[in-house]
C-alpha cells in the first residue's frame, strides 16, 4: 500500500487548498452541480478553480476543461459530481494523476444492493493502493467560511454570510451541515470548518477531525453521527481530544434500534448497536444529546465542565438554580430530574450570606427571586454568592420577560458574571435572540427551552473519565467459535473470576467419588453444544449416587435423541448453590467499538428486563462499582429494610477481572459470558455457575 498523506497535508488538502476541481461542473448555478462554483465564487475562494466539462468551453464565465488530465497543475482537491457508474473512471485518474484528495457527491454503493456493494468494494481497493484519499461517496462537500471554501452542493449554503467560528463540524448526513449553519447564524455561532463524511469509504470522521487537532482556531468539535463505523479512528481522536481539552459533543441516531437477533451469547442479544454506541461515547468522553437543538447550545457548557481525570471518583452533578420566573425554573427542575439530576437547594449558611447581601429567600430547592430578582444589583449580588457556595458545581439562571425587553437587568448580571472559575448558565423563557446572542458572545451557556438545558447539563454530566485502552484486537480469520464450559472455567480461573467447583466425567462412566456434597446439578460439557438447555443437557437436583448414575444415563440419552450428530463424552458436575442474586456478566469484541463488558439483570430476566450496564473494557474496579449501582435489580441486595446485603464488592471485582481479557488477547477470547453469576452474602463473595466463552 502507498503511504497515506500525513495529517498535515490532509487537513491542507481538506481545508485550505489552493486549487479545485469540478468534475461535471454545470453551468447553470441552480443546478447541483453548478452550485460548488457559484457557492466559491460568492464566498470570495482565492485559489484556483478548474470547472472540468468536456462540453463545454465555459461554466458559469469560467474556461472550463475537458478533462483532469488537461489542466496546467495536478489540484489540491477534486470535487466529483459525475452519475454513479463513471465515479470509478474519474477517481482512478485521480490516482493516476496523484490527486490528494477526492470527493465523491454521488450515492449509489453500498446502500442500492449487490451492484453498489462490488462498485464500493472496488473504490475503497482503488485509493488504498494509492496516496490519494476519498471523502464520500455520499459527501455533499467541505466548507471553511474563514477562506471563502464553499466546496458544497448543500443548497442550504446560498446562505449569505456564513459565520466563521472556532467549532468542527463532521457529519454522517450532508443535509444536516445546512441546518447547523442556519440555527448557527441565528445563535452568532461560527464554525471553523464542516466536513459531509458521506459513506467513509475512506476517510471517516474520527480520522478528519484527529487530523484537524493541532489547528489553534478549532476549539471544539461537533458530530452527527448515523451508525457508529471505524470506531478505532474515532476512539483515537476522542482520547487525543480529551488530552488536550477540546470538547466533543455528538448527536447519533438509532436509540430505539432493536436488538441483535442472532447474537451467540445474551450479552450480544442485550447489547444492542445503540447501547454499544452510548457506552462507547460516554467513555470517551464525549457528551451524547438528545436533541438536535442541543448540539449547537452544548460545547459551551462542556468548556467550563472540564471532562474529569481518570482515576478520580465520579461524584453527581450538583446544579443550583436561581430564577426571577417559578413556573420556568419548575419546568428546569423537572426536566433535570427526569435525565436523574437533583437540583441542589443552598445551604443555610448560603442563605446567610444572601440575607447579609440585603437578599431574602426563603429555603427550596429554587432560589426564587421572583420580580426582585429583575433588578441588576438584586441578581448580580445574587449570583455573586452562589457563585462562590461550596454546595454547587453549576449554577443555572432562568431569566423570564425581562430577557426580551429590558436584558439590561436579568441578562447584564449573568455577562459581568461570565468569567467566575464556578460555571453559569442561562436558560431564556421567552424568545429573546438579541440576549441569547449577548450570552454566547460572552461565552455563557445559554438556551432556548428547558429540554435543551437540561439535556445538555446530563450529556456533559455522563462524560465519563478516560480508561485504559483495550489491547489491539486482531480481526479473526475465521468465525469465532465456543469453547467448552470446562475450558470456560479455565479461563475464568487465569483471570480470577469465581466459579463453582467442578470436576469433569466420562458419560458412560460409573458415577466417581465426589470432592462436594449433594445436591448436584450434571451438564453435558462439549464445545459444540453452547447451550444445553436446548438439547436437555442439564440433569438438576441430583441427591445421592444413584441419582447421579441415572442422570448421566439421561444426558446420554437425550444427547442421542437431540444432537445425534454431536459427539460428547463427558459432563461437568458442579455442586447446586443459591445465591441471594443471580447476575450476567459478559464480555465482547464488537466489531467498532471494540471490548465491552456488560453486568445485566441474570437468569431468564437477562433478555427480559434489558436492566444492564455497559462500559468499555478494560474496566477498573472503581468502574465496575458504578456499573454495580446502575443495574436496577441489585437494590435487593443492598440491604434495603433490613434484608440480607450481597457481597457486591466481590461482585465489582468480578466485572473487573473478566474485563481484562480487553488487555489479554493471549486468550483469543471474543466474547466471554456467565450467567448466571450468583451474588452471595456479604462477605462470601460471587459464584460464577454457568460458563460460555468463544475464539
Amino acid at each position: 500500500m502507498t503511504n497515506r498523506l500525513p495529517p498535515e497535508n490532509l487537513t491542507s488538502a481538506l481545508l485550505t487548498p489552493r486549487s479545485v476541481a469540478l468534475v461535471g461542473a454545470s453551468d447553470d448555478p441552480t443546478k447541483t452541480a453548478g452550485r460548488p462554483q457559484q457557492f466559491l465564487r460568492k464566498a470570495g475562494f482565492q485559489g484556483r478553480i478548474y470547472p472540468i466539462n468536456a462540453k463545454r468551453a465555459t461554466v458559469q464565465d469560467t474556461p472550463a476543461w475537458p478533462s483532469l488530465e488537461a489542466l496546467p497543475e495536478v489540484p489540491d482537491q477534486v470535487f466529483v459530481m459525475t452519475p454513479t457508474e463513471s465515479v470509478l473512471d474519474v477517481v482512478g485518474q485521480c490516482v493516476k494523476l496523484g490527486v490528494p484528495l477526492v470527493t465523491v457527491l454521488a450515492s449509489g454503493f453500498s446502500e442500492s444492493g449487490p451492484e453498489g456493494v462490488e462498485r464500493e468494494n472496488a473504490l475503497r481497493k482503488l485509493v488504498a493502493e494509492s496516496g490519494t484519499r476519498l471523502l464520500g461517496p455520499s459527501s455533499l462537500g467541505v466548507v471553511q467560511a474563514s477562506s471563502g471554501l464553499m466546496l458544497t452542493a448543500n443548497a442550504a449554503f446560498a446562505e449569505p454570510d456564513v459565520p466563521a467560528g472556532r467549532l468542527f463540524v463532521a457529519s454522517h448526513s450532508g443535509s444536516m451541515l445546512g441546518a447547523l449553519v442556519s440555527r448557527g447564524k441565528a445563535r452568532g455561532v461560527g464554525f471553523a470548518g464542516m466536513v459531509s463524511v458521506g459513506s467513509e469509504v475512506d476517510l471517516s470522521i474520527g480520522e478528519i477531525c484527529e487530523s484537524t487537532l493541532d489547528n489553534p482556531s478549532i476549539d471544539g468539535y461537533l458530530l452527527f453521527i448515523e451508525s457508529l463505523r471505524h470506531g478505532a479512528q474515532l476512539q483515537s481522536f476522542a482520547r487525543e481530544a480529551a488530552r488536550r481539552g477540546k470538547p466533543v459533543i455528538a448527536y447519533k441516531l438509532g436509540r430505539s434500534s432493536a436488538a441483535a437477533e442472532m447474537a451467540a451469547t445474551h450479552t450480544g442479544a442485550i447489547a444492542g448497536e445503540d447501547d454499544v454506541a452510548d457506552a462507547f461515547l460516554k467513555d470517551l468522553g464525549i457528551a451524547r444529546v438528545d436533541q438536535f437543538e442541543t448540539l449547537l447550545e452544548t460545547l459551551p457548557l462542556a468548556r467550563r465542565l472540564p471532562l474529569a481525570t481518570s482515576g478520580s471518583p465520579r461524584k453527581p452533578l450538583r446544579v443550583g438554580v436561581v430564577t426571577t420566573t417559578g413556573g420556568g425554573s419548575a419546568m428546569v427542575v423537572d426536566q433535570l430530574g427526569v435525565r436523574g439530576i437533583d437540583v441542589t437547594p443552598a445551604t443555610p449558611a448560603t442563605l446567610e450570606r444572601l440575607a447579609a447581601a440585603g437578599v431574602t429567600a426563603s429555603p427550596g430547592r429554587v432560589l426564587d427571586l421572583t420580580l426582585a430578582g429583575t433588578r441588576y444589583d438584586v441578581m448580580k449580588a445574587v449570583l455573586d454568592v452562589l457563585l462562590e457556595a461550596p454546595e454547587f458545581d453549576l449554577i443555572v439562571s432562568v431569566v423570564g420577560s425581562s430577557a426580551r425587553f429590558q436584558p439590561n437587568l436579568a441578562v447584564q448580571p449573568l455577562l459581568d458574571s461570565a468569567h467566575h472559575p464556578r460555571p453559569l448558565a442561562a436558560m431564556l423563557v421567552p424568545d429573546a435572540p438579541g440576549a441569547l446572542a449577548m450570552l454566547t458572545s460572552a461565552g455563557v451557556p445559554c438556551f432556548r427551552s428547558p429540554e435543551t438545558c437540561a439535556d445538555a447539563i446530563a450529556a456533559v454530566a455522563a462524560r465519563r473519565p478516560l480508561g485504559t485502552p483495550a489491547a489491539p484486537q486482531p480481526a479473526p480469520s475465521v468465525a469465532p467459535r465456543p469453547i467448552s464450559e470446562a475450558d470456560a472455567y479455565g479461563v475464568l480461573d487465569a483471570l480470577g473470576v469465581p466459579h463453582a467447583p467442578v470436576m469433569k466425567v466420562d458419560l458412560s462412566a460409573q458415577a466417581p467419588a465426589l470432592a462436594f456434597d449433594f445436591p448436584l446439578v450434571a451438564k453435558v460439557c462439549s464445545a459444540e453444544i453452547p447451550h444445553k438447555t436446548e438439547v436437555g443437557g442439564v440433569v438438576l437436583g441430583i441427591q445421592d449416587q444413584t441419582d447421579l448414575t441415572a442422570a448421566l444415563q439421561t444426558l446420554q440419552k437425550n444427547l442421542s435423541e437431540r444432537a445425534p450428530g454431536i459427539v460428547c463424552n463427558e459432563a461437568l458436575i458442579q455442586p447446586m448453590v443459591k445465591g441471594l442474586a443471580e447476575v450476567l456478566i459478559g464480555y465482547r469484541v464488537d466489531p467498532e467499538a471494540g471490548p465491552i463488558v456488560m453486568l445485566a439483570a441474570g437468569g431468564i430476566w437477562a433478555e427480559v428486563a434489558r436492566d444492564r450496564s455497559i462500559r468499555l473494557a478494560p474496566v477498573s474496579i472503581e468502574t465496575a462499582r458504578e456499573m454495580v449501582d446502575e443495574v436496577r435489580a441489585l437494590a435487593t441486595v443492598r440491604g434495603l429494610r433490613g434484608k440480607p446485603k450481597g457481597d457486591l464488592e466481590a461482585l465489582a471485582a468480578a466485572v473487573s477481572a473478566l474485563s481484562q481479557l480487553a488487555v489479554r488477547p493471549e486468550f483469543g477470547i471474543t466474547e466471554a459470558e456467565v450467567n448466571p453469576m450468583l451474588v452471595m452474602p456479604e462477605g462470601q463473595g460471587v459464584m460464577a455457575v454457568d460458563a460460555l466463552a468463544l475464539k
